[in-house]
């Protein structure tokens, strides 16, 4: 990757960044809102759960955006042709084992047509190199189990999985239930 932050496809030997290949990983603005949008609705299709993915482009210029404090999420984008094709959307996470910081991927989605390129890959590699600048410990993510391209396409960059740990959540109903719950003392 250039400082500019162009890429051209690393398989092609010696290719131009003006050749087909092409594209721009960047830092998300608010005028990308709406393209994180749409590659969100289309990662929760990929992901069979459309209904799951109620963001709307106000949510994430909120989160992304805010005007009277710090984010509380960030993202980067991959530009193909004038066109946001992919994006990583990731927060700030920390360690209470090593005192130090991490970040968390939350979605990393490069649309169908443009994959093999390298764009996930420049994607991950800039999430990575946040990290050591920043002297940050970790980068992680969830993968879902029946995903194997993904899988595949992590373990090809040296990602482990941490098959020990088993992720939990509260939602919905019992997220509020939760809420309502008698403590006690």
């Amino acid at each position: 990757m250039r400082k500019d932050g162009d890429v051209s496809n690393p398989s092609a030997p010696d290719s131009p960044l003006t050749d087909s290949t092409a594209f721009t990983i960047r830092e998300a603005t608010v005028d990308d809102v709406e393209d994180i949008a749409r590659l969100v609705r289309e990662l929760a299709l990929y992901e069979r759960a459309p209904e799951a993915a109620t963001a709307t482009p106000d949510h994430f210029r909120e989160a992304l955006f805010p005007r009277e404090a710090s984010p509380a999420a960030y993202a980067h984008v991959a530009e193909r042709d004038g066109a946001v094709v992919g994006m990583a959307v990731w927060f700030v996470s920390f360690s209470t084992w090593t005192g130090r910081h991490g970040l968390w991927l939350e979605d990393l989605f490069v649309e169908p047509a443009q994959r093999g390129l390298g764009i996930g890959k420049a994607l991950l590699t800039r999430l990575a190199a946040i990290c050591t600048e920043r002297d940050w410990t970790r980068l992680e993510w969830v993968v879902l189990d029946w995903n194997s391209p993904a899988i595949e396409f992590y373990r090809s960059l040296g990602a482990t999985p941490l098959d020990e740990w088993t992720t939990y959540r509260v939602s919905g109903d019992a997220l509020h239930d939760l809420t309502t719950r008698d403590v006690g003392h």
